[in-house]
């Protein structure tokens, strides 16, 4: 049984990737048709995460544990969340003003703590190890947080955030991004090739 499960995998993969090298109808319509097949099945994979998070914090609210408040205002922001988008659409204006007043904020706080915690994350680093590149980042993570800083009646700093702000945003935290993202996709390569030529079986293969 789990050689047909390495056969299929491998099949899948040497078609979804002959369909975007070799221009042919039917390999074209095959990488779609799978293509379609993965999105289904990871769309359904979040769906089953959603509900074990709910299951796991009904249960926490059936045993009055710690913060079991927190957990049923969770349960009713899902539910009424994903009752409202079953209903309405995800383009439906009420949908787009939950988005833009509940998710958004939500996103932009996440956000601010994650700044917070990399300037406190550099700070320890320099305690463990004292070296030019813990500098460098604790310098750079301050930096960036300077120049993006509006002071009352003064607004941006002058020079930090109108010159070396955006040139230091845009040339050296891209190059640094774009590094990052090279690294992922030559991860996601590497991978996609040790699955293709069967060396991983993350579907149940040994």
């Amino acid at each position: 049984m789990k050689i047909f499960s390495v056969i299929i995998a491998v099949a899948v993969g040497v078609f979804v990737l002959l369909g975007y090298f070799i221009p042919a109808s039917a390999l074209i319509a095959a990488r779609s048709v799978l293509v379609s097949w993965a999105i289904l099945a990871g769309g359904f994979a979040v769906l089953v995460g959603a509900m074990n998070l709910a299951q796991v914090h009904f249960m926490k609210v059936r045993r009055r544990d710690r913060s079991w408040s927190y957990s049923l205002l969770l349960i009713i922001s899902l539910l009424s969340t994903l009752t409202l988008g079953l209903i309405l659409g995800p383009a439906n204006p009420i949908m787009q003003a939950v988005v833009q007043a509940v998710i958004f904020p939500v996103e932009a706080s996440l956000m601010a703590v994650l700044a917070v915690t990399l300037v406190y994350a550099a700070i320890r680093l320099l305690r463990r190890r004292s070296d030019l590149m813990s500098v460098v980042f604790l310098a750079s993570a301050v930096f960036v947080l300077t120049a993006g800083l509006a002071l009352p009646f003064i607004g941006q700093l002058p020079i930090l955030g109108d010159m070396l702000g955006p040139w230091f945003s845009s040339v050296l935290v891209a190059g640094g991004a774009r590094g990052i993202l090279l690294g992922v996709a030559l991860g996601a390569l590497t991978t996609g090739l040790r699955v293709l030529f069967a060396m991983d079986r993350p579907y149940g293969g040994k």
